[in-house]
């Protein structure tokens, strides 16, 4: 498995380039990763969906799907595509911390 330096922490990547130990995350590194993503400042609303599914995949081994990410964060479709465009589900899990959502392509 692949290894990148995020916030000055060593981490492993998967062969998509998430987080494979979602233990190392921090806030710092969730800041980073935004970016990544092209989004350029987190913002509170932001931090319900990346707590959500850091959440959701504690208990359950994977990321919430759009439609459950929707029903039980409190964040809309439209508000989760304005949060995370282009995929709200991938680039949420990615900055999270936690592994592509099963069902992402």
């Amino acid at each position: 498995m692949a290894t990148r330096e995020i916030a000055g922490i060593t981490v492993e990547i998967d062969e998509d380039g998430y987080m494979a130990d979602h233990t190392q995350w921090n806030i710092e590194m969730a800041v980073i990763l935004a970016k990544e993503q092209e989004i350029e400042e987190l913002t509170d609303r932001h931090y319900v969906v990346i707590e959500y599914m850091r959440k959701e995949f504690e208990e359950n081994g994977t990321g919430p799907s759009i439609r459950k990410l929707n029903k039980q964060s409190g964040v809309s479709t439209k508000e989760l595509y304005q949060l995370f465009p282009g995929g709200p589900a991938k680039k949420a899990a990615f900055i999270a911390g936690i592994t592509k959502p099963h069902g992402c392509i």
